[in-house]
């Protein structure tokens, strides 16, 4: 079914994974009007800390003075470190790399631990939230985790990664690729971490993100095969690309045109990389530089995506691209129908969410 222009200017404005689930939930009730440029206030009613350099309305306000307000994904659960009594999934906190002030959030199911007799494929989580918002701790994501934990089952380690405008990229990068270098060394069986310890297994480890948090377990992979981990080497198992964010330039496919939408994706990019990084850079367009891209560091892919998805062409592209480009690993693609970005967070209980996290759960058993 075609999608209306006022929807596509909605969407595009947004550029915001976890905020789908609010608009799932309340339908658009926001104006469209809300899109417009903001009207500029007499200078003398203003002072350095209101002037706004971003705003993405509903979601994020950044202040020429460096100030940042968040008003979506500041919602946070505590972990359960004896069990979830809904799933009976433990979780707990805990600081991947002190140095780097690095932290995640842990899951393990111990029945499925015990009843494996063996260790378990970790997978290093990444969170969406267009590099803006949210943290492993927030409910979509703590609902997630444990849930493919308890799936899998597997070690999950959702990390929490420092978040743009205050640390652009490549800030999400670098913490990506120190807590998966953490995680490595933990799974070690004399590791400073007693789950990873215990039930890790550093020769089935999955990188796995949605939306902007898939842009990173790309970008993870791609940086593993140019700097080796000890104790891992050059790959990692498999990489899960949920509904992954990519963008570029030129419209690909059937993506809008119109040159505010488009302006809209990319002022979000330049807002969360200080202006660095163009719309074409590897980061965002694989596609952009084959020659990088056949150098992903893993054995298997899985991309998922959604018919009514904001990025379904960029992802359906990546996986037609990524075997064109001379990658030699496996490749595994699913697509729902009649859905949306990462639909699957606030719709958690409906059968097609069931049917991809099951899809999901079966690649890192696989892996």
């Amino acid at each position: 079914m075609p999608i209306s222009a006022p929807r596509v200017l909605w969407w595009a404005a947004l550029l915001l994974a976890p905020l789908a689930a609010l608009l799932f939930r309340y339908q658009f009730q926001f104006p469209i009007q809300i899109l417009k440029p903001r009207a500029a206030e007499p200078k003398a009613a203003m002072d350095a800390s209101s002037e706004i350099e971003y705003d993405m309305p509903g979601v994020l306000r950044w202040h020429k003075s460096g100030r940042v307000e968040r008003f979506d994904g500041t919602d946070t659960v505590p972990p359960s470190p004896s069990g979830d009594p809904a799933n009976g999934v433990a979780s707990k906190d805990v600081v991947l790399d002190p140095a780097a002030n690095l932290s995640a959030r842990l899951y393990l199911h111990p029945p499925a631990a015990a009843a494996a007799g063996k260790r378990l494929p970790v997978v290093v989580f990444f969170h969406g939230g267009a590099f803006f918002v949210h943290t492993a701790a927030s409910p979509l994501y703590h609902r997630y985790a444990a849930t493919l934990a308890a799936a899998a089952p597997a070690v999950v380690v959702s990390v929490d990664y420092r978040l743009a405008p205050e640390h652009p990229i490549p800030a999400a990068y670098d913490d990506a690729f120190a807590a998966l270098k953490a995680v490595i060394a933990a799974c070690r069986p004399d590791g400073p971490e007693p789950w990873l310890a215990a039930h890790g297994d550093a020769a089935r480890v999955v990188l796995a993100g949605d939306s902007a948090g898939a842009n990173m377990a790309h970008n993870t992979a791609m940086r593993l095969r140019k700097e080796r981990v000890d104790g891992l080497g050059d790959k990692v198992s498999g990489v899960a690309l949920l509904h992954p964010y990519f963008w570029g330039k030129e419209p690909l496919g059937g993506e809008p045109t119109d040159p505010a939408v488009r302006g809209g994706f990319e002022r979000a990019w330049q807002v969360a990389c200080a202006g660095e990084l163009g719309p074409d850079h590897p980061y965002i367009n694989p596609m952009a530089s084959p020659e990088e891209w056949r150098q992903l560091g893993c054995r298997r892919v899985l991309v998922t995506t959604a018919e009514l998805c904001w990025f379904v062409k960029r992802a359906r592209a990546y996986a037609e691209g990524i075997k064109a480009c001379g990658w030699d690993g496996e490749l595994e693609v699913y697509d729902t129908k009649g859905e949306g970005h990462v639909y699957f967070l606030p719709k958690y209980d409906s059968d097609l969410a069931a049917r991809e996290l099951a899809v999901v759960a079966d690649f890192v058993r696989r892996c």
